[in-house]
Order: structure tokens, then C-alpha cells, then sequence
């Protein structure tokens, strides 16, 4: 999650002083450093099964029809993950139409919002503790009442926005940890595949939530991307509620 918010600001202010094709040609590069680095670091492992990759992924639908916290959890990250992308592929737009920022400042404003990251502890140690359904809520009421001060945003400024982007950013990554915790303990032989489902579905979320940014903003400005964005957290809460707590872990 932290990678995803420092790329928002350094892409911004590559692309703001030497232009987007440098910030593209830079990733590019790296990624080739990251394979080459991994390729020849990471230790060789034979699994003990015998099953082969198509069996493993055709192995993923089982693992959902019979495990609903994984389902749920799944479900609410995705959920979360939506309104993140929706807030940060539409509010570059906001900050350059309606307040004239420049790429470099739009730059520091996404790495502000990186601070909202710093909630994966305080989720584990709450976890570890036994407040996964409390917190649970709680992340969840938080992602959702993130965007009151971006209904009034034209009197707060940016301090608005910005405001939105910390609390959201923690919401979303301290329910990211509850997730993670939760299903990472429902089979221990079964964990990677545990987390593929959850990653998939988390940032299938995500695509989501960017795909329709763009359309939302045209079409009914902040307000709409605001009221959309908000309306993701509370369908996620309205089903953790009414069915996905009595699956939560209880302590």
C-alpha cells in the first residue's frame, strides 16, 4: 500500500519536470532491475504437493465456495479499494481544474495522503489483540465518513481533500491487515492461495473504481465522484453487519 501512494507523487513530479514518457521509461527500467535482482536472489523451494498450476488455480474456486470469511473479506476490501482508486484517479483532475496546481504540487498533496498508511500496525496489534470485528467497523465507518469534509471542500480548500485522502488512505489499509490476518489463519497449507483470491479481488476493486473516474467526474464534478466513492465503504458495512460478522473472529 505504501508503494502505491509514494508512486502517486513521484510520478507526479518526474512527470511534471521531464514529462510522462521519462516517468513510463524509468518504470520500465526498474522492473527490469527488480526481475533481474529477483531472479537470481530468491531461493528455490519444491512444493511437497504434486498438483499442477492449472490444478492450483482451478483449486482457488473451491477455496471460496467453502470458506465465507475469505469471500467476505474479499468482498469489503474490494469494496475499500474502489473508492480508494475512485478518490485517486479523480481528485489530480479536481486539484488541477478547480485550484491550478502543477504536477509537483499535486506531487506533495498525494504524498501528504501517504501518511494514511502508517495504520497497518495499529491494525495488527489490534487484531492480535482480539478487535478484529470492532475494528473491522470501525475501518469501515471511517473509509465512509472520510468524504464529509470533500462535500464542503470549495470553503475548506485543499485542507479538505487532504483530510479526505489521510483518513481514507488508513481506513483502507487498516481493513487491508484485519483481511489479512483473518484469512491467512483459516488453512495454513492453503495460504498463498488464500491471498491470490484476496489480492485479485482487491484490485479488481481497484481497476474499478479507476475505470469510472473519469466518467463520474465529467458528468457530476466532485460531488458525484464523493457520493459514489462514499457509497462503496457503506455497502461494505451494511454486509459486514448483516451477514459477514456472526463469520468474523470473536474473542
Amino acid at each position: 500500500m505504501l508503494g502505491i501512494l509514494l508512486s502517486r507523487p513521484i510520478s507526479s513530479i518526474v512527470a511534471g519536470h521531464v514529462g510522462w514518457r521519462a516517468m513510463f521509461g524509468a518504470a520500465a527500467v526498474l522492473m527490469v532491475v527488480i526481475t533481474t535482482v529477483l531472479a537470481l536472489t530468491i531461493p528455490r523451494r519444491q512444493p511437497s504437493h504434486q498438483a499442477t498450476y492449472f490444478q492450483l488455480i482451478g483449486s482457488l474456486g473451491h477455496l471460496v465456495r467453502t470458506m465465507p470469511v475469505l469471500r467476505h473479506r474479499s468482498l469489503y476490501q474490494a469494496l475499500m479499494f474502489a473508492s480508494f482508486s475512485l478518490f485517486w484517479t479523480a481528485v489530480p483532475v479536481e486539484l488541477t481544474r478547480h485550484y491550478g496546481l502543477t504536477q509537483t504540487a499535486i506531487g506533495i498533496f498525494a504524498l501528504i495522503g501517504a501518511t494514511g498508511a502508517t495504520s497497518a500496525p495499529i491494525a495488527g496489534r489490534l487484531a492480535d489483540a482480539g478487535h478484529t470485528v470492532r475494528a473491522t467497523f470501525i475501518a469501515l465507518i471511517l473509509a465512509a465518513i472520510a468524504y464529509l469534509p470533500v462535500v464542503v471542500h470549495p470553503a475548506w480548500g485543499v485542507g479538505a481533500l487532504v483530510v479526505t485522502g489521510i483518513v481514507l488512505d488508513f481506513a483502507v489499509q487498516m481493513n487491508m491487515v484485519l483481511g489479512q490476518r483473518e484469512i491467512y489463519a483459516l488453512h495454513a497449507a492453503s495460504r498463498n492461495r488464500l491471498n491470490a483470491v484476496y489480492m485479485t479481488s482487491i484490485f479488481a476493486g481497484g481497476a474499478f473504481g479507476s475505470a469510472f473516474a473519469s466518467q463520474l467526474y465529467e458528468h457530476g464534478g466532485w460531488t458525484l465522484v464523493a457520493t459514489v466513492a462514499t457509497a462503496f465503504p457503506l455497502i461494505a458495512m451494511a454486509h459486514f453487519l448483516l451477514i459477514g460478522r456472526r463469520h468474523a473472529t470473536h474473542h
